[in-house]
């Protein structure tokens, strides 16, 4: 359980919300919405005790679980199964299980006999923190998550990072926290995960505060909305699910816009009367309680909200380059004895449109960071063309600079732009005023997204790298993205589970890994974006 008091919360000097209550009981599922930049992120960080609120304070009852949108958890060492087991405090010891096993088999009687004693004593707290049918629901829940065993049982450091979000996001359900906080909880689920989940949060007994922009996901489970208003720097409550919140939000914006007319119409006509009275010293006295009464009627109103802003982005128009800017050859990648992938070519001629699928794990993300520059493979070579320019959009952003402000990082992009040019451009991207001397680490996972969009506008590129470009946006945004992605003249090779993205790109050809198996895109393959 949750109680915030009386809860402010800022960014630098601005103000994002203040004077926040509520509770959040078992079986509540809110759903927590605004615009990007409203707050979402930063409010579920404070909720999980990951930083303090300017004003105000949280109880906290029970445990709580938090996936944030960037989870760098855990041990890099350690193994997946162990990482999620470990929520329940049940990973070390099946590892010390495993150990004693070994043991018992050993030729010395000493050790077998200490092994076999040590055993009994694991296995009797292995059984008391839940023991075999525990690990079996652990094992459950990864599986419909898309983690099988060959994942479960890799060291963490190995895995993408959309394998790293979901050992996470199993973890967390796994650990029978009494209070959820997620933080769009389906970035990198195929189509299939995120049915179950949807299923898994309607039967869960705790309480949820999730952030998603999937509108499904929380139509389908929400019991409460939570409306971030970032104008009024205030959340709003609906006690209700989804469907009624958007009919109800539309209301009371037309009732505050009919109130404000009526108040302003009324406070004008006392303004004119003072005006009138304030001309004769008899009526002063009057003239001031008007005006002063006026004043008050206006204050008191609640703010119109205001259309939210919405990034206007158009990719750069590309610089020249040869036919050919950016080509591959015999590209192979494994960790250990796990193969990636092998063997693939790739050619992107000027202006093509590629888009790579492949499931969870194929290494479409790493192949991306191979043609970026980013990683190194273990056979083959990129060949950059004459003229190339990469623009590489990583899903985990990993091109911002986290220790480097706004500005700096778009001046990284472009040396040669200055700071009036570079402001014009972050403008655009909703950063304005002060936005700019913020350190990038403290953005939302929507504000990084604009941020890296902003960069790779100002490169001039014209070899695209895009890897999942519409997580953690809102849908106005998104559209703005997928409107830019289909005017783009430049090539794209594009990473996405989303098929609003790759209809809007309208791709030539098709990459399947790990088989490296190219072909022309045709209608087929649409049902496989989502699956992927």
């Amino acid at each position: 359980m949750l109680a915030v008091h009386d809860l402010e919360l800022r960014v630098g000097a601005r103000l994002l919300m203040e004077n926040v209550n509520f509770r959040v009981d078992a079986g509540d599922k809110i759903g927590l919405v605004g615009r990007n930049g409203a707050g979402k992120t930063t409010m579920t960080k404070i909720l999980a005790g990951e930083g303090l609120p300017t004003a105000g304070r949280i109880d906290r009852t029970g445990e709580i679980g938090y996936l944030p949108q960037d989870p760098r958890s855990g041990d890099p060492e350690s193994t997946a199964r162990t990482r999620i087991l470990d929520a329940r405090g049940l990973g070390q010891i099946a590892l010390e299980l495993r150990a004693a096993t070994d043991d018992m088999g050993s030729p010395d009687p000493k050790v077998s006999e200490a092994a076999m004693a040590r055993y009994g004593r694991l296995e009797d707290r292995f059984l008391a923190q839940g023991g075999y049918a525990a690990e079996a629901e652990a094992a459950a829940i990864a599986s419909n998550l898309a983690l099988p065993d060959r994942i479960l049982d890799q060291p963490l450091k190995t895995l993408s990072g959309g394998q790293r979000r979901r050992i996470e996001l199993a973890r967390i359900l796994f650990s029978g926290a009494d209070t959820m906080l997620l933080d769009e909880p389906t970035n990198h689920l195929d189509a299939d995960s995120v049915v179950w989940l949807r299923e898994f949060l309607k039967g869960y007994p705790g309480g949820v505060i999730m952030i998603s922009h999937d509108v499904e996901l929380v139509g389908e489970t929400v019991n409460k909305v939570f409306y971030l208003d970032a104008n009024r720097q205030v959340i709003d409550v609906y006690n209700m699910g989804w469907k009624h919140y958007l009919r109800q939000r539309e209301a009371d914006e037309e009732r505050r816009k009919k109130e404000r007319v009526n108040v302003e119409k009324k406070a004008t006509q006392l303004q004119q009367q003072a005006a009138r009275f304030g001309a004769k010293a008899s009526k002063a006295a009057a003239a001031h309680q008007m005006v002063a009464r006026a004043e008050k009627m206006l204050s008191g109103l609640d703010e119109v909200r205001q259309v939210d802003r919405v990034a206007k982005l158009r990719f750069p128009e590309p610089a020249a380059c040869g036919r050919t800017p950016l080509a591959a050859s015999n590209l192979s990648k494994s960790y250990g004895s796990l193969e990636i992938f092998t063997a693939v070519d790739l050619a992107i001629d000027r202006g093509s449109k590629v888009v790579v699928l492949g499931f969870n794990g194929a290494g479409k993300t790493t192949l991306l960071r191979m043609l970026a520059g980013v990683d190194a493979p273990d056979t083959g070579r990129v060949e950059p063309g004459h003229g190339l320019r990469i623009g590489y959009y990583a899903q985990e952003h990993e091109t911002i600079d986290v220790k480097r402000t706004v500005l700096e990082n778009m001046k990284t992009s472009s040396p040669n732009l200055n700071d009036t040019e570079a402001r014009k451009v972050l403008g655009s991207f909703l950063f304005t005023g002060d936005d700019g001397h913020k350190p990038a680490g403290v953005l939302s996972g929507g504000e990084k997204t604009r941020l890296a969009l902003a960069m790779i506008v100002v490169s001039g590129a014209n070899v695209l790298l895009l890897d999942e470009p519409t997580n953690n946006l809102d849908p106005a945004s998104r559209e703005e993205i997928l409107s830019a992605l289909a005017g783009y003249r430049g090539a794209v090779v594009l990473v996405s589970h989303d098929p609003g993205a790759v209809e809007a790109l309208n791709p030539e050809r098709v990459l399947i890994l790990p088989d490296g198996v190219e072909d022309h895109w045709n209608k087929e393959y649409a049902e496989l974006v989502e699956l992927a």
